[in-house]
């Protein structure tokens, strides 16, 4: 999750004044997804949560995801 500027291949979403930009081939593979801001004992931040499953291998390679 990072700041951007929308670009041509990117989906915008505004939900309760807040713009979401996303890759449209990505969103296309993880809908739905659903990001909620959660307050914990470790702190407070956005939880990500979709259906989408990496390929083989895990995220990049240099973790055992």
């Amino acid at each position: 999750m990072a700041l951007d500027e929308p670009k041509n291949e990117d989906e915008v979403i505004e939900e309760k004044g807040t713009k979401f930009v996303i890759e449209k081939d990505l969103l296309n593979q993880s809908k739905p997804i659903n990001i909620d801001f959660i307050t914990t004992p470790q702190g407070a931040g956005f939880k990500l949560t979709s259906s989408f499953t990496p390929a083989e291998g895990g995220c990049c390679g240099t973790c055992s995801c």
